[in-house]
């Protein structure tokens, strides 16, 4: 075969792998690229989502950095996913290290666990706002916590969760830890059960104890594995919205606002599109802030 057919059989090669990748670039471009580019510009402008536009350069991104409840609400989402972080990622732990060893019921145990994440985020919200309910019928708590806190001789510690400044937010977090909990259960599992278990024996040769092997078996070799869930966690968590909606079902206060929440009342309340894109840019710029730290410290630990 001479250059020119080569070179034909290249190009042909190089034209059915571009016609095949063209229609995921194309909707690519459509669904993210195009509105990114429209969100960017929408938020120089004044608009109210019908009518006339009017420029205003900057001034949204002024006004933005010194409203306090804007901030408030990047602080709300920071400690949703510090909770999730925590509590939901160590239970999420735990219980697949205990589904990893031969136990009784480990595939039932298994599938119980990874029930709350399949489960809608509105049906979770208006199951849990039912249980926390805070309304008194007969002089008794109607919903199934404060209930449960009256019958067992604590109504001092029968409580309003959602409505009170001090426990919503650590409320939302609870409940949202108990979604998506089953998410890394499943994935850590996974990754437990990829390690070669001729490392636990030579670790048991050499006289290690649990602990010893635990801290240098298998957390080292989890270690893609948990940074992965870190990842997902934290990106998932700093954009809850719709548990928070129906969590809090007599409507939005600033006390369990997140940036989404935020986002949807500046076009929802004041019809200020401008200003809720201006928001959007500024938080889609801190998850990729995150994104990229995240994606350094994940790189250095796989070279490490």
């Amino acid at each position: 075969m001479d250059q020119k057919a080569r070179n034909a059989a290249v190009a042909r090669d190089h034209l059915e792998n571009s016609l095949f990748v063209a229609p995921a670039v194309a909707i690519f471009c459509i669904f993210y690229i195009y509105p990114f580019y429209k969100m960017i510009n929408l938020s120089l402008f004044e608009w109210k989502g019908i009518g006339p536009m009017h420029f205003v350069g900057l001034a949204n991104y002024k006004e933005l950095m010194g409203d306090h409840l804007w901030w408030d609400s990047i602080g709300h989402a920071g400690y949703v996913t510090l909770i999730a972080l925590t509590f939901q990622n160590l239970l999420a732990f735990a219980l697949a290290l205990a589904c990893d060893r031969e136990i009784r019921l480990k595939g039932f145990y298994r599938a119980v666990f990874f029930i709350p994440p399949v489960l809608s985020e509105v049906v979770v919200g208006l199951v849990w706002n039912w249980i926390l309910d805070p309304q008194m019928q007969n002089n008794q708590p109607v919903g199934l916590l404060n209930h449960f806190l009256y019958a067992t001789g604590f109504p001092q510690l029968v409580h309003n969760w959602l409505g009170d400044p001090k426990t919503a937010m650590t409320t939302i977090a609870v409940v949202n830890a108990w979604k998506g909990f089953g998410w890394g259960f499943v994935m850590f599992l996974a990754g437990l059960q990829t390690i070669d278990k001729q490392l636990y024996e030579a670790a048991r040769v050499d006289g290690a104890g649990a602990w010893k092997t635990f801290t240098n078996v298998t957390i080292p070799m989890m270690l893609p594995v948990i940074l992965v869930v870190v990842i997902l966690t934290v990106l998932g968590c700093m954009q809850v919205f719709v548990l928070i909606l129906a969590l809090v079902s007599e409507g939005l206060v600033n006390h369990t606002d997140v940036p989404v929440t935020r986002i949807f009342s500046a076009m929802q309340s004041t019809n200020r599109f401008g200003y809720a894109c201006a928001e959007a840019v500024i938080f889609g710029a801190i998850l990729i802030g995150i994104s990229f730290i995240l994606k350094k410290l994940a790189d250095r630990t796989r070279q490490s």
